[in-house]
């Protein structure tokens, strides 16, 4: 019985389960990579700051700022060259001590400042040019004489400066046919213009103009060339003659047809005309300066000249 017993015993089993850890992936590794790359790089670059000159550092801000104008100012083909810091710079930066920088940013300083400087004068030139054209127009009306002549006035501003034509009417020629000699009440007209000019230093250009109408001489002999060089100086007298110094007038010219104002209608009476340009500072200086070389200027301005192609061989 006894025996019988321990058979009907249930035999228990006991599972005995291990506290452990889920298994982990293989991102912590990646992290803990950025994290030493990141380091590695931060510690790179503090010694990098701690051991580069003042001179150097400013060298390279330079470049990052104006990396164009850096280049320009290569002594090389700016193409740079194996030792440079910064391929293609230029200027090896590294061995600089900044003192050239400070020349460069100086120099760009100044001309920023002149650039800054003409462009006020511009405009100041401009708005008193505005104003002496008001002038003009004011003058005219103000006259009982030369009031009814105001239809005949043509102010405009042009990129020369201020531009006042005088053309004619079929009823009121400023010249006989054929003549440079002028009417008494276009010249009392150019005589007031003359004196209100007086007020501003600019220069002038005078141009006559005519009509597409010939001589019966043709071009050989006196033209229209000669007839409105003839005009533009007979109207330079009168406006002298008004107040207006010699010195003052820097061109007088004869453009005969070439420049119609009725391009419509060649013949028109207001072909025939003259121009009195109150020159702007610019166009003064396009005229006064001499022609210069566009290889000469590169020069001057260091830009190195384009490379020819090598020959071809034989």
């Amino acid at each position: 019985m006894a025996g019988d017993a321990k058979k009907l015993q249930p035999i228990i089993v006991k599972r005995v389960k291990k506290a452990g850890h889920a298994a982990h992936g293989g991102a912590w590794k990646i992290a803990y990579a950025d994290f030493v790359t990141a380091m590695m790089a931060f510690f790179l670059l503090m010694w990098l700051l701690g051991s580069t000159t003042e001179g150097d550092k400013k060298g390279i801000a330079d470049y990052f700022n104006s990396p164009l104008k850096v280049a320009l100012s290569s002594t090389g083909s700016g193409a740079g060259d194996a030792s440079h810091v910064i391929k293609g710079g230029g200027q090896d930066l590294s061995r600089t001590t900044g003192q050239v920088k400070n020349g460069d940013i100086e120099s760009t300083r100044s001309t920023i400042n002149l650039r800054a400087l003409k462009a006020e004068q511009q405009r100041a030139e401009a708005a008193r040019l505005e104003e002496l054209m008001h002038k003009v127009e004011d003058k005219i009306a103000a006259s009982e004489k030369l009031s009814g002549l105001k239809s005949q006035l043509r102010l405009d501003m042009t990129r020369d400066g201020l531009r006042i034509q005088i053309v004619d009417e079929e009823n009121r020629p400023m010249f006989d046919s054929g003549s440079a000699t002028v009417k008494p009440y276009m010249r009392e007209l150019l005589r007031e213009i003359g004196l209100v000019l007086t007020e501003v230093p600019n220069r002038l250009t005078l141009e006559g103009h005519t009509d597409s109408q010939k001589f019966a001489a043709g071009d050989r002999g006196y033209s229209n060339w000669e007839l409105s060089a003839d005009r533009a100086n007979s109207s330079r007298r009168e406006l002298v003659s008004g107040g207006l110094t010699e010195d003052r007038v820097l061109r007088v010219q004869g453009l005969a047809s070439s420049t119609p104002f009725d391009r419509n209608d060649p013949a028109s009476p207001a072909n025939r005309r003259i121009s009195i340009i109150v020159m702007n500072r610019e166009a003064e200086e396009r005229v006064l300066r001499p022609r210069i070389d566009p290889a000469a200027a590169q020069a001057e301005a260091g830009v190195p000249p384009p490379s020819s192609p090598p020959a071809p061989g034989r």
